[in-house]
């Protein structure tokens, strides 16, 4: 791991992440009824499970609003949910004070231009591969793979990891929700 980040990553207590191009792949799908659908990634899932399971909680922070984000966060136990937020800084603030830690304890992952004020202000912020250049031009860190297809994963591996907590998260392998 590269050292100039890797002191950031070590010290994350909540990783917080968009949804739309992060958590899925930024593609909106209709149902026949006109409902917005998502796609969502298993084994980001997972990562988000093993996170949880060693002791490190997620939050998601979104612009929009979508009963299938809630449906997820309520299956993998995500604590804390914040939908609706088009402006991410103030939806920040609303998230510190609900969490109780300070900006720089927590680790964000985003794709956009509506993401860069909490990029700016976060201990350890991410992008996935696919994330506009602006964004990954101001991160700590840009993963490998793309927004939902596994960019949320590899940093929750490279956190776990990070922190030392790896070998423990992988010796337990939950089925994946």
């Amino acid at each position: 791991m590269e050292a100039r980040w890797l002191e950031r990553a070590r010290k994350v207590e909540l990783l917080v992440l968009d949804v739309d191009g992060v958590l899925t792949d930024g593609g909106l799908y209709y149902g026949p009824d006109g409902e917005a659908l998502k796609r969502f990634d298993v084994r980001d899932g997972h990562g988000i499970v093993l996170c949880r399971d060693a002791g490190l909680p997620t939050a998601i922070l979104s612009a929009r609003v979508s009963p299938a984000v809630e449906a997820r966060a309520r299956e993998l136990r995500i604590p804390f949910v914040l939908q609706g937020e088009r402006d991410k800084g103030t939806g920040l603030d609303r998230l510190l004070r609900r969490c109780g830690l300070p900006a720089e304890a927590l680790a964000y992952i985003g794709d956009d231009l509506n993401d860069l004020p909490v990029l700016a202000r976060v201990g350890f912020s991410a992008a996935p591969a696919d994330a506009r250049p602006e964004v990954r031009e101001r991160v700590h860190y840009v993963c490998e793979s793309r927004g939902g297809h596994g960019a949320v994963r590899e940093l929750c591996e490279l956190i776990l990891r990070a922190k030392g907590l790896w070998e423990r998260a992988a010796a337990f392998h939950p089925p994946s929700p």
